[in-house]
């Protein structure tokens, strides 16, 4: 198993490298020739999609299953949260093949390839701990928000070391109040036992389930609270999540 285990990791961590350098070099180009007539980066986007859809559909052992994905409705824009157990689930949601921004940690941006990729597409950074930056960073939400581009948040701002829901941070919910938006709930299990957090031990055959939940229109909402908000989005994506982990038998 430890043979198996450190030839998985290389394998994964070689199509991780490979194809950065491969799609970058084809993301580059296509964002000068679509800047001309697609501001919001949507082809783009959907190039990222596939690009970080890649590695897990290759990846042994691993499979994904999203669920009511037509509960993502394009023509609206939403701020989306979901619930965080592993770095996967930032591969397992370009599944959705849907248009969004990423809030990611500015770190992310930093990395060859990859970060420079979600410069191109206008995703938007956060240093966590540092106010200036939260201040911009809701600013540039409420851009991209203002543009008909959706913000995707993972809410408890760090990975789940147990898999289970934590306590959610106040940020996307004050976004949604302020700009009166439709909150899109997303279960996600599977991708912690997959890929535990500060790991590449390969875990063994796993299911990685995506949920669209569905929408908290702003009228289900609006008389709560920021942080009544949040508790209760919370709520229902732990109801989900655990409705995911009965379908592991």
């Amino acid at each position: 198993m430890a043979i198996i285990n450190k030839i998985l990791t290389v394998w994964i961590l070689l199509v991780l490298v490979v194809l950065s350098v491969f799609m970058f070099c084809i993301s580059a180009p296509l964002w000068v020739v679509s800047h001309l007539f697609d501001r919001r980066k949507r082809l783009l986007h959907l190039f990222a999609c596939a690009w970080g859809s890649i590695p897990v559909w290759l990846f042994p052992g691993w499979k994904t299953i999203v669920i009511d994905r037509k509960k993502f409705d394009n023509s609206k824009t939403y701020v989306i949260v979901a619930n965080h157990q592993s770095q996967l689930d930032i591969l397992l949601s370009f599944n959705l093949f849907k248009h969004f921004k990423w809030i990611s940690k500015t770190e992310v941006f930093k990395v060859p390839f990859i970060g420079w990729n979600m410069y191109l597409n206008d995703y938007i950074g956060i240093d966590r701990g540092n106010k200036n930056s939260t201040e911009k960073m809701m600013q540039q939400c409420e851009d991209r928000l203002n543009e008909g581009s959706s913000v995707f948040f993972f809410p408890e701002g760090t990975r789940s070391r147990t898999t289970e829901v934590m306590k959610f941070k106040a940020g996307a919910f004050h976004l949604a109040h302020k700009m009166k938006k439709p909150i899109l709930l997303i279960a996600i299990h599977g991708t912690g036992k997959a890929l535990p957090k500060h790991s590449l031990k390969y875990t063994g055959r796993q299911n990685l389930y995506l949920k669209v939940i569905g929408e908290m229109a702003y009228e289900d909402y609006a008389s709560l609270s920021v942080e009544e908000t949040a508790e209760k989005a919370r709520s229902i994506i732990i109801d989900e999540v655990n409705k995911l982990k009965s379908l592991e038998g």
